[in-house]
């Protein structure tokens, strides 16, 4: 009695701790969307606002129960697979492990499937998950190879990333560029909170096993690789695409949502949620009775740690499609007609506090503390998050108002991102690509997108959403690679200019500072 009473304590500490997290995350949006309110740029009534508030409530508590439930299930059972299969020396299995657990994890991922429901009118979901669900297996299954043969990531990107380019000449010549941001969005809206923790920790568990120099730098990586695999499938598949191609914009409308009842949207997430998280856990499941076999306690923690996911998901995934998506929509239609320019600098505030909310990104910086001994803190990696998330929507809401390709920002973010690589630390290029997927979670996918299309209906028209709207959430998986990358560069100047003044003071020491020996 004594010992279960101690494990509940245990557990409710660390669900405050998480809620107190999620507080932090979700209260700077929220202060920001009342604020708005209160100005003559939006008309956001108080049933909108009641609804929102309650939201708000919804999705402190969906973070909270998913961080609790990462931390408990997702992390722990990537790290066991890494570890279990990496020990039983059999790289065949655990290529092929990989490979599935890529496919299913990403078939699972809750953002990707927001993403396919906005696109469904020119483009089948289901084809759409399953063929982004196998690039994910395919480019994962090579990730755990890089760090087999410890391959350098910034060449294996390089390769890669041209490789892509071509991609994009194609779908170009075609006649078919609207799906360029889409396909990039793809590659960005993957990488979120169920697959973020489950990669990440296969990555460390396999890295530290196979052990060897740099072993936790060689940890990082599988998930900027990870977001290469959707962006490819995407493109093949959009080169294959054909019938009509006109987007037609989703219904945004909070009414819809209220008419049909918050009862009906949990069930539907919660049997979506729970379809996609069996597929992992059944998996697992095999595995264990095959090659893990950990202990009974292990499995019991697993098991309600993937209870919480599922809680804290459908909590969470209700919450943003009841307000946030409505709200989001609403105010990228009306500041966007009332100034642009004033939406820009207000699109550069909400991609700072946004990135706040997103669960995945509080996963990674504890995994980049850990991993680093403290060398990159949490709050230099939130910073370096947040500056990048910003500027990256604020460009976006740029591009609408003027109406250019994607492709001006694309290339030149690439080369400069791909640049820095051979400048900085390795460990702080392979973080920086991994931040890269993990900002652009669920919450810019059903946040910041639906205010990104709201603007281009306002500006350039509801015909025009699917070539200028879309590309936000690639903007958003580009730009930290730069700043974090800019981090690392200033750490490198920083050491040299220590080093440099080091040297001096010895040149410039006198003759009489000099103790002679006989």
């Amino acid at each position: 009695m004594g010992k279960n009473s101690s494990v509940f304590k245990d557990l409710w500490k660390s669900l405050r701790e998480k809620l107190k997290e999620s507080l932090t995350s979700v209260l700077p949006i929220s202060i920001l969307v009342f604020l708005l309110s209160l100005t003559p740029w939006v008309d956001i009534s108080a049933r909108e606002l009641a609804v929102f508030g309650g939201a708000a409530i919804m999705l402190i508590v969906g973070i909270g129960l998913f961080n609790l439930g990462a931390d408990m299930a997702m992390t722990p059972m990537g790290q066991q697979i890494g570890v279990g299969l990496t020990k039983s020396r059999k790289l065949g299995i655990l290529i092929f492990v990989s490979f599935l657990m890529g496919v299913l994890i990403t078939i699972a991922e809750p953002d990707l499937s927001v993403l396919a429901s906005q696109v469904s009118a020119v483009m089948n979901p289901t084809a759409l998950l399953i063929s982004v669900g196998i690039g994910v297996g395919v480019f994962l299954l090579l990730g755990v190879l890089k760090i087999f043969f410890h391959a350098d990531l910034s060449a294996i990107l390089m390769f890669f990333y041209m490789i892509l380019f071509c991609l994009v000449s194609l779908l170009l010549s075609s006649g078919k560029g609207s799906f360029l941001p889409l396909s990039f969005d793809s590659g960005g809206v993957t990488t979120g909170p169920i697959t973020v923790p489950f990669i990440m920790a296969l990555g460390v568990g396999i890295a530290m096993t196979v052990g060897g120099r740099n072993a936790s730098e060689n940890a990082f990586g599988l998930i900027a690789l990870c977001s290469v695999g959707p962006i490819a499938a995407v493109l093949f598949l959009s080169l294959t695409a054909s019938g009509d191609m006109t987007f037609a914009v989703p219904d945004y409308s909070m009414d819809k949502i209220l008419e049909e009842g918050l009862d009906s949207l949990l069930l539907e997430n919660a049997w979506d949620v729970f379809k996609s998280l069996a597929l992992v856990f059944l998996f697992f499941v095999v595995l264990q009775i095959t090659v893990l076999k950990l202990p009974k306690g292990n499995i019991i923690q697993i098991i309600v740690g993937i209870v919480y996911t599922l809680v804290g998901l459908v909590i969470f995934l209700s919450a943003v499609a009841m307000a946030f998506m409505p709200i989001g929509y609403k105010i990228g239609l009306q500041i966007a007609a009332y100034n642009p320019w004033l939406l820009i600098a207000l699109a550069f505030v909400i991609g700072m506090v946004v990135v706040l909310a997103e669960p995945a990104v509080h996963v990674l910086n504890g995994q980049v503390e850990d991993i680093t001994g403290g060398e990159v803190s949490k709050r230099q990696m939130m910073i370096a998050l947040s500056v990048g998330v910003g500027v990256s929507i604020g460009l976006s809401v740029l591009r609408v108002y003027y109406g250019f390709s994607l492709l001006y920002y694309l290339v030149p973010g690439y080369l400069i991102s791909l640049g820095l690589s051979f400048f900085v630390p390795k460990l702080y290029t392979a973080i920086a690509f991994d931040s890269g997927g993990v900002a652009s979670g669920p919450l810019t996918s059903s946040f910041i997108l639906p205010l990104v299309i709201g603007a281009c209906v306002s500006l350039q028209g509801a015909p025009a959403v699917l070539d200028f709207a879309f590309g936000v959430v690639a903007m958003v998986a580009m730009t930290p690679l730069i700043t974090i990358q800019t981090l690392g560069f200033k750490s490198v100047m920083s050491v040299r200019m220590k080093d440099s003044a080091a040297m001096r003071r010895i040149l410039a020491a006198s003759d009489d500072q000099i103790i002679y020996f006989e």
